[in-house]
């Protein structure tokens, strides 16, 4: 009974619903053609206006967010995921090419749930997006259905 069940959240996981923000469209297609041949639900957007107005129609089960943004930084995006109650508990893996020595604390500081420097390793990535969508179920997150 208890394998079914793990086996039934493993793919409720994976049916999951990522929303990828970032402004390089050969980015963004790679990560898409990935997420979605791990059998993840992808959309996405190339600046911060888009993402934040994408995260209020979509209501994605987890965000990938690139710092280098046009039209408000990923710093703003997550600023303003936080102060909307709809949507402070999508979590948010940074995924920034970005010095992480002076961007990964302040990310994480900000509602990040995750820093990961490009180019990002394909496990490591896939481990990252489980645990992440695990530790939002845990905390009482709205589970992907």
């Amino acid at each position: 009974m208890q394998t079914e069940m793990k086996e039934s959240n493993a793919l409720n996981f994976n049916r999951a619903k990522i929303l990828i923000v970032d402004d390089d469209p050969e980015l963004r297609m790679a990560l898409k053609l990935r997420l979605r041949a791990n059998h993840y639900e992808t959309v996405s957007a190339g600046d911060g206006y888009s993402a934040i107005a994408l995260a209020q129609k979509e209501r994605p089960n987890l965000i990938i967010l690139d710092l280098g943004l046009p039209v408000g930084n990923g710093f703003n995006v997550l600023k303003r995921l936080q102060e909307n109650d709809a949507l402070s508990h999508i979590p948010v893996i940074v995924l920034t090419a970005r010095d992480p020595q002076s961007n990964e604390l302040r990310s994480l500081d900000s509602g990040a749930t995750a820093f990961l420097q490009k180019p990002a390793d394909n496990n490591e990535l896939l481990q990252v997006i489980r645990a992440s969508l695990r530790s939002a179920s845990a905390w009482g997150a709205a589970p992907p259905s």
